[in-house]
């Protein structure tokens, strides 16, 4: 690794992973500021906009990592666009660490899983954005490819609408028969303490019903990222 090798981000602190299989583990927050989408619920929409970009060291990064004993968790904004693919796969490639979290919507995600240093300690975490009906169809055809990545997990905000209901079912039926449901995490909504506590009483009842898991989004919960 060349000590002058830099990427540029809005955030690199430490702290904890908030969602998902890695819930509560210590983490290096990697946060990139650009995204392809606009989610009306998105927890960081006001972070990206105001933030700006600072280069960080790979060396440094890789400094935090062994002295924290600390795993990466990389997330935007969306890794995958093409302003930041190349340093995500650069972090990801050259980087020691005991586990990486890379958080996606999918956009460019595949490319990414191949291209990148094929080890179990990375866990790639699928959120599908589902608005439209082509944004349905495009997660149930994602979703085939990256369920059959042992190291792919979907992490699913769930609001009360007909697509959400609708991938869903789908995602059940299509776990179902391959026991793929503990891969799967659904999330309040919420960009806020009270919303997410308003919102998840109708989330654990989901998760019930569907056989999948709950995760909490610890962050926004207890303000820790």
């Amino acid at each position: 690794m060349t000590k002058e090798r830099r990427v540029n981000l809005i955030e690199c602190f430490t702290s904890f992973q908030g969602e998902g299989p890695d819930s509560g583990r210590a983490m290096i927050i990697l946060r990139f500021k650009t995204c392809n989408r606009k989610c009306p619920w998105c927890d960081t929409a006001v972070k990206m906009r105001i933030s700006m970009e600072a280069p960080y060291k790979l060396a440094d990064i890789q400094k935090t990592i062994y002295e924290s004993k600390a795993g990466l968790l990389i997330t935007g904004g969306e890794p995958t666009v093409p302003k930041h693919f190349d340093e995500v796969a650069m972090l990801l490639n050259e980087l020691d660490f005991p586990v990486a979290n890379v958080e996606s919507n999918g956009y460019r995600l595949e490319e990414l899983i191949n291209i990148v240093n094929p080890n179990g300690r990375i866990k790639f975490m699928y959120s599908p954005k589902i608005f439209n009906e082509a944004d349905l169809e495009q997660a149930k055809a994602l979703t085939e490819k990256f369920l059959s990545i042992t190291n792919v997990y979907i992490k699913l905000v769930y609001e009360d609408n007909p697509l959400i209901l609708e991938y869903m079912n789908y995602l059940r039926d299509y776990c179902e028969d391959l026991s793929w449901q503990h891969r799967v995490w659904v999330m309040p909504e919420g960009a806020t303490r009270s919303d997410l506590i308003r919102n998840a009483e109708k989330v654990f009842d989901v998760c019930e019903q569907y056989k999948f898991n709950f995760s909490s989004r610890s962050h926004i919960m207890f303000g820790f990222i």
